[in-house]
């Protein structure tokens, strides 16, 4: 690809919620690649999730919209709930370069899941569509990707914070405010979500 084509990260997620660490690696992944836009994907149906309830995707995207508002470059994408069904990586991939052909796509990746890509649907097309930001998470360093993976290592401080802990505070009715964006926070009581008693 040719130096000018633009760059494009892609950070998927449940984002069931979205908290200060997504935010934080998505910013951080942009800012160290010189990327034009991060996309801050959200799942429709993520099909690695299926043993467990989780929030609507709407207001899941409502939440991830909310956490970005104020935060140029970052940008949420409904491109997922858009296109309905299971959400694979690989078809969100391949349409965003059927629009744009000369987009390079820069895909972000947990340093916790990297061993598992070849778990991943179509993982040897998505292999050659893609070059992987890989980004540490606490207890999860320096993980490499299956072999035929083009990938950098992108150095971002892990916040020691996870959706999966906040849905049980939240639940118990205890503060979040220090994981959670304020943004967020209002996003959720206007929402009814995760609410005690529901």
């Amino acid at each position: 690809m040719s130096s000018g084509s633009p760059r494009v990260g892609v950070f998927g997620g449940t984002f069931d919620p979205i908290h200060r660490g997504h935010v934080a690696v998505a910013a951080a992944v942009r800012d160290a690649l010189g990327l034009d836009r991060m996309l801050v994907v959200v799942a429709n149906e993520p099909w690695q999730k299926q043993d467990r309830p989780v929030t609507p995707a709407e207001d899941r995207y409502a939440m991830v919209e909310a956490a970005l508002a104020d935060r140029p470059g970052l940008v949420a994408s409904r491109i997922e709930l858009d296109r309905g069904g299971p959400s694979y990586t690989v078809d969100t991939v391949r349409r965003l370069l059927d629009d744009d052909a000369d987009v390079e796509v820069v895909l972000v990746v947990g340093a916790d899941v990297v061993g598992a890509l070849d778990t991943w649907h179509d993982h040897e097309a998505l292999s050659g569509l893609v070059t992987l930001a890989v980004v540490d998470r606490p207890g999860a360093t320096g993980a490499e990707p299956p072999p035929g993976w083009r990938y950098v290592r992108v150095p971002v401080t892990p916040l020691d914070v996870s959706s999966t802990d906040l849905r049980s505070r939240l639940e118990a009715g205890d503060p979040v405010a220090d994981a959670v964006p304020d943004a967020v926070i209002r996003c959720m009581a206007e929402r009814g979500l995760y609410a005690t008693g529901r």
